[in-house]
């Protein structure tokens, strides 16, 4: 199956992302990445049969979706960019 060349550009990726650091890239790598393992365990393997002709262009929504909830997932643990770190007055034990 093609699982090796989503887990290919799933490493692609993430490597770009460590050399242009900000999080856009490594939810494609993580994307890209979770559909390879799933080509490569065969739980997508009957959505790609099912989807005949289609089965690349469903494999592209896929990663797709799947890219934008890691992104988004990343978002809400790291925050958004550029926001400052939480700074307190006062101390706990005064």
């Amino acid at each position: 199956m093609e699982w090796w060349a989503w887990m290919l550009a799933g490493i692609a990726l993430a490597v770009a992302e460590m050399i242009l650091p900000g999080f856009i890239l490594l939810g494609f790598a993580m994307g890209a990445g979770l559909v390879g393992l799933g080509l490569l365990t065969g739980t997508l393997g009957g959505l790609t049969a099912m989807a005949g002709d289609y089965g690349f262009a469903s494999l592209l929504l896929l990663f797709a979706l799947l890219s934008l909830a890691a992104w988004l997932g990343l978002r809400a643990a790291f925050g958004p960019p550029g926001a400052r770190p939480t700074t307190f007055d006062e101390d706990v034990n005064d």
